[in-house]
């Protein structure tokens, strides 16, 4: 499990409204997170038909045909 050391902040109420955590935490958290998401994308297409090179290459040069033009 990935430890956290945060510290509450709080407001002049003394109720808690943020948290800070160290740097090397949070790109550590950003890291899991986007991992995650990449691999929920992969099951959702995981099952979609693959294109060959080929057809990987047209598709490719028509995205950039579409995008330059």
């Amino acid at each position: 499990m990935l430890e956290i050391h945060k510290k509450i902040v709080l407001d002049e109420d003394e109720r808690p409204f943020a948290v800070q955590i160290p740097i090397k935490e949070f790109e550590r958290l950003e890291e899991v997170i986007e991992n995650y998401g990449l691999s929920n994308l992969m099951d959702e297409v995981k099952n979609e038909k693959r294109f060959s090179v080929e057809e990987a290459k047209m598709h490719y040069k028509s995205l950039k045909t579409k995008v330059e033009g």
